[in-house]
């Protein structure tokens, strides 16, 4: 007994103190909240634009809701997706919910971007154009003089001309409804700094050296736009990552790219740039403007397109007859091959879409326009180039799609065009708009990586400024 009562005395010796600690502990907990809350009254340091309101955080429940009651698809869809005919899976099961893939108006964020354009030289704008500025003029009155692009084969990476004039054009404008994209002076204000250098038609007019300079006038403005840019408060406030520089042309930036590489590059592919430079998380790829003119008012069918698969593989088919043979041939197909070349991709899938001939896409690296909106095997053929060498394979594969298989396609390419299409004004959900758009998508991921770079600016050694340093990539 004595033993028990020993032992019970030490087993409960300990309650009294640790009830004690407990309740200590449990009265600093409460009083430390009372402080956070105190404190975070004015959150001066928080972008309370990014911040959900109720009818968002409501809009989002809905959704989440809605997709966990409509998990009723095939759960094959996913895996077939991979395979050579992703668009043929389920493919005699059309549901009413498949139109919602072909809306790629950017939700999340439904005002328009705010984009600082640095009020450059016209040597690297206009002036490529052969536009010879007034006075001590900047920018061309669009209201009254709109310097013509070239033709021909600059006129596919022209990315640079619609997306410059489209920022002047909302200067002009009463109000910003229906823009993707309007000025701002303030460069405070900006989501992101747009720099307007024509690189694409630098490189193709002026990339040629010219006696007696030993360099051509295409290097000296990749120096001098370097120049420029690293000089600028905006560029040392980040580091240049919220800067856009257009650079369509696989042959443009290739001096500078290196030195500007922390911005965020519109490319047409990846395919010359090094993945330390350019890659899909930090960049945006943007559709070629097509050469051959559009199928307008195409009522085609599957049996009216003699042409099985059309391929037609010299550049020269964008020039003169060539684009007329070219244009024949694409509407009068029911398929048209788009194999990668020097680069992934080319002018010619975007030039299939708008004669809506099926695109058969035969190059395993490939990124396409806006593809975290829009999914492509709705309307085009994926091939391997493993599965493409196979004797026989790619025709059997071909063969094999039926008329109404190919109509359901026929009809997403009608539908989809729009989003290729280069026009001045834009239009809604257009080439110049859905870029933009792209463009917007990235934005949270520039100021998250700006803001964490800013995390030790106050230790910085003295004369240190903006986010830290880090080391310059390798080039090809």
């Amino acid at each position: 007994m004595a033993e028990r009562n020993n032992a019970q005395s030490i087993g409960f010796a300990p309650r009294k103190p640790l009830l004690l600690l407990l309740s200590f502990t449990s009265t600093l907990f409460i009083l430390s909240w009372f402080f956070v809350l105190q404190s975070a009254s004015s959150p001066n340091f928080v972008d309370n634009s990014l911040l959900p309101s109720s009818s968002s955080s409501s809009k989002l429940s809905a959704i989440a809701e809605n997709n966990e009651n409509s998990d009723s698809r095939d759960p094959n869809e996913a895996e077939s997706s991979l395979t050579n005919r992703s668009i043929l899976s389920n493919a005699e099961e059309e549901s009413s919910q498949d139109s919602s893939s072909l809306n790629c108006k950017y939700e999340g964020n439904t005002k328009p971007l705010k984009v600082f354009m640095y009020d450059m030289s016209p040597e690297f704008h206009f002036g490529l154009l052969g536009w010879n500025a007034p006075g001590k003029s900047v920018w061309p009155d669009i209201r009254t003089n709109i310097p013509r692009y070239p033709g021909g084969l600059n006129l596919q990476h022209s990315i640079e001309y619609w997306l410059t004039l489209d920022l002047l054009l909302s200067e002009n404008s009463d109000s910003s409804s229906g823009r993707a994209a309007i000025r701002v002076r303030n460069s405070s204000e900006a989501d992101i700094i747009f720099v307007p250098f024509f690189s694409s038609v630098s490189y193709n007019r002026f990339s040629r050296v010219k006696p007696p300079s030993k360099t051509s006038r295409n290097k000296i403005l990749q120096a001098k736009l370097v120049t420029f840019l690293t000089a600028q408060k905006e560029w040392k406030r980040s580091g240049g990552q919220d800067h856009v520089i257009m650079a369509h042309h696989p042959n443009s930036m290739l001096d500078a790219r290196t030195k500007l590489w922390p911005a965020m590059f519109i490319l047409a592919d990846f395919g010359r740039y090094p993945p330390t430079v350019a890659n899909v998380d930090k960049d945006v790829i943007a559709p070629y403007k097509h050469v051959i003119r559009n199928f307008v008012q195409d009522s085609s069918s599957y049996d009216s397109r003699p042409t099985l698969l059309y391929f037609q593989g010299a550049i020269y088919r964008k020039d003169g007859d060539g684009v007329r043979k070219a244009t024949q041939g694409m509407q009068s197909s029911k398929f048209c091959l788009n194999i990668a070349g020097d680069t992934p991709s080319s002018n010619r899938l975007f030039d299939a879409i708008v004669s809506h001939c099926i695109p058969v896409i035969i190059s395993d690296n490939i990124e396409l326009p806006y593809e975290d909106v829009l999914d492509y095997s709705k309307f085009c053929i994926f091939v391997r180039a493993s599965d493409a060498v196979k004797d026989k394979f790619l025709l059997n594969l071909i063969r094999g799609i039926g008329k109404d298989e190919w109509t359901r396609m026929w009809k997403r390419l009608k539908e989809v065009e729009q989003f290729f299409e280069y026009q001045f004004p834009s239009k809604p959900n257009d080439a110049v708009q859905m870029i933009w758009q792209a463009v917007a998508r990235k934005v949270p991921a520039i100021r998250m990586k700006i803001n964490r770079s800013l995390r030790y600016s106050r230790s910085n050694v003295r004369g240190e400024r903006g986010p830290n340093s880090v080391p310059s990539p390798r080039n090809f």
